[in-house]
């Protein structure tokens, strides 16, 4: 799992409440992070695959909300793949990895190891904790018609930049000036954490304000659209209202524990001595989460999968034909050329007043539309209720 422990452990003198929870049933922890990681990769890539039976939809680009769906995908994909890595060395090489609790010891690899498999853990799930809060940006700026692809380029800045920046700060400081002489005191430690956990913190802040205002522009959108709020559309905004909750819900389930074990870990270390029997309640709560940490941080790539696309099944189609991916925004389908071809019998000074509408109205349905991507049925009920199906 990710956690800010990892890196602690690579110090031979770390502080005795992250030698608690790394003594506690260390093969049986592995084993859980290798089957919880495992079983995420596998359930996210078949989510992310083409399936059979799927219509090919002729669609001109991908929208940038798509992509940064497909972005945190990918971040969870990589993250697992480093969970099961370097639970895979501890469990089949145990002398290797003892050598890290050796002072000045002449074998540079077990440390190099610890602190690169941690370095890459929490890289790439601090990478995914900013495209989440990039995808609350874009989802409101879709809205208010501010973001398109370009925009994608700013927030691959911000994404990386900031995810490189904050884990570097983190390690350099945790490990200054050396391996043996970082965990001496809690100046090494705090800012560590703090780097570790603000984008954490950030996405269960900022991101539910982000989709409050969302919902709420996307319920001016639709009544602005004809002028009318008919049931289709009230349906379409709850829709979308119930995807955001789904995205905040999976995140708060897999991260919540960890911010627990983290108070009951920080509680422990203010102790003279984490032993006493009136803190074996705490000992045990923080070895529960400890625990739970293995198998829900790893499973939130597959669950995110169900909040962005829902159950795509099982079925898949292997052949790689060039087809629309599951993440295409449906948008221009209602746009697309000879889609639904309008009646020849209009007088041309009527099409001319109503083409304008018409573009107004696709640019409503292109917004809509790219915050209910995946979800066919609110597709289908948008584009029955565009003027360009009812043939304007």
């Amino acid at each position: 799992m990710a956690s800010p422990r990892l890196e602690t452990y690579c110090c031979p003198n770390r502080d005795a409440a992250t030698q608690l929870v790394m003594d506690f049933q260390p093969q049986v922890f592995c084993g859980v992070c290798i089957g919880s990681a495992s079983v995420s990769l596998i359930l996210t890539i078949l989510q992310l695959l083409p399936k059979k039976g799927q219509s090919p939809r002729k669609m001109p680009k991908a929208s940038s909300s798509s992509t940064i769906l497909l972005l945190i995908s990918i971040c969870d994909i990589l993250g697992g793949l480093g969970m099961i890595f370097r639970s895979s060395v501890w469990l089949g090489f145990p002398g290797f990895i003892a050598n890290i609790s050796v002072v000045n010891g002449t074998d540079v690899w077990p440390s190099t190891f610890c602190v690169g498999s941690a370095m890459w853990i929490q890289l790439l799930y601090s990478a995914g904790f900013w495209w989440l809060f990039c995808y609350a940006v874009d989802s409101y700026l879709v809205v208010r018609r501010s973001a398109g692809l370009s925009t994608i380029v700013l927030y691959h800045m911000m994404t990386w930049g900031l995810a490189v920046m904050l884990c570097v700060e983190g390690i350099a400081l945790l490990y200054y000036p050396s391996l043996s002489s970082c965990e001496n005191g809690l100046e090494h430690a705090i800012p560590h954490y703090i780097t570790t956990y603000a984008p954490l913190l950030l996405v269960l802040v900022a991101n539910p304000i982000l989709f409050r205002r969302t919902v709420s522009a996307v319920a001016s959108l639709l009544k602005g659209r004809q002028g009318i709020y008919t049931e289709n559309e009230r349906r379409l905004g709850t829709e979308i209202q119930m995807r955001f909750f789904k995205i905040m819900l999976v995140f708060v389930i897999c991260w919540s524990s960890n911010i627990i074990n983290e108070t009951l870990l920080f509680y422990l270390e203010m102790q003279p001595d984490i032993n006493e029997m009136p803190l074996k309640n705490i000992r045990t709560a923080a070895l529960i989460t400890w625990i739970i940490m293995g198998v829900l941080n790893p499973m939130q790539g597959f669950l995110f999968t169900l909040a962005f696309y829902g159950w795509t099944g099982w079925r898949v189609d292997l052949k790689w034909r060039k087809r629309e991916i599951p993440w295409e925004s449906l948008s221009s389908s209602t746009a697309g050329e000879n889609a639904y071809p309008a009646p020849v019998n209009y007088q041309s000074n009527i099409h001319d007043s109503k083409k304008i509408s018409t573009t107004d109205s696709q640019q409503t349905d292109e917004a809509i539309s790219m915050l209910s991507e995946g979800n066919t049925s609110s597709d289908e009920r948008l584009t029955r209720s565009s003027p360009i199906y009812q043939g304007w």
